[in-house]
């Protein structure tokens, strides 16, 4: 089963899944299950997340919804932990430096056109080399700070809601 964070919809069921199918079931994308990703979740999650609320935000505004869903899925695509990358190497902030890394493994994997090579390249903005020049850039900009927000609270809130249900049962 195939599920964004916040979402109940079976992924695999929907159009969205065939933009991406072919990133989702590669063997270098499956990689980032290993490698943990804003605390509670691995990076794969991440970008699955990322993939679908773009898609569905550029979709609704009618722009390239498939480019920012196969972008999605693409602009965290790098293979080292963020911590051990902080304490060995001072000279570029990983920030700024792993949307260059993202499209440079995505373009050896898959052909991007513009648009996807933009999304992933500059969805750090402000922090990256200028700021998007279209307009599904801007969308994952802010999709993918909602997306880590979403990732941070879903544990907290699924906690505390076991507890008030144990409240209940209870009482």
């Amino acid at each position: 089963m195939l599920h964004a964070i916040g979402s109940r919809k079976e992924l695999t069921e929907l159009e969205y899944y065939d933009l991406v199918s072919d990133i989702l079931e590669n063997d270098m994308v499956k990689e980032l299950k290993n490698y943990r990703h804003h605390i509670s979740t691995n990076r794969y999650q991440h970008c699955v997340n990322v993939s679908y609320y773009n898609y569905l935000v550029c979709r609704f505004l009618h722009l390239d919804a498939s480019s920012a869903a196969r972008a999605g899925m693409l602009h965290d695509l790098y293979y080292y932990d963020t911590k051990a990358y902080r304490r060995s190497n001072c000279e570029r902030s990983h920030a700024k430096n792993h949307p260059d890394v993202a499209v440079n493994n995505a373009g050896e994997l898959f052909s991007l056109n513009s648009t996807e090579e933009d999304i992933i390249t500059r969805h750090m903005w402000p922090l990256t080399k200028g700021r998007p020049h279209s307009k599904e850039g801007y969308v994952i900009v802010v999709v993918d700070k909602y997306c880590a927000a979403l990732e941070l609270i879903a544990p907290k809130m699924r906690t505390a809601v076991q507890k008030m249900r144990r409240k209940k049962r209870v009482a």
